[in-house]
């Protein structure tokens, strides 16, 4: 899974470049609209474009790609506090606190743990 960390990094990071442009500033309530484009819309965008590319490189056919990536986000979903718990402060925290060029350090810190475990359920389902 390691090799499937880099690449995320230019688009997370136009992400964050985005999320500035959308909506600037760095109060408590820019954070936290920035945390509800973030979760809402980029996460699980994000989350089926990882299991995707998980599921090519692992040499699945489009077809047993598309299965794998309905049964993994159908256990993320059932097992969605896990991720509710971590992300959404670690990105307020991330938002209010640290400087635009610094976020994608921080998510990066934070996503080896979370990579790990969705790999490790992408692999176990």
């Amino acid at each position: 899974w390691c090799h499937l960390q880099q690449p995320w990094g230019p688009v997370v990071g136009s992400w964050y470049r985005i999320l500035d442009w959308l909506i600037p500033g760095n109060t408590k309530v820019v954070a936290v609209k920035k945390v509800i484009l973030d979760q809402g819309g980029f996460a699980p965008c994000f989350l089926g474009c990882f299991l995707a590319v998980t599921g090519a490189v692992n040499g699945l056919s489009a077809q047993e790609n598309w299965s794998k990536i309905q049964q993994v986000c159908a256990a993320a979903a059932a097992l969605g506090t896990c991720g509710a718990l971590i992300w959404p402060p670690v990105q307020i925290a991330n938002f209010y606190f640290v400087p635009l060029q610094h976020r994608l350090a921080v998510v990066q810190c934070v996503a080896i743990v979370w990579n790990c475990y969705l790999s490790w359920k992408a692999n176990r389902t």
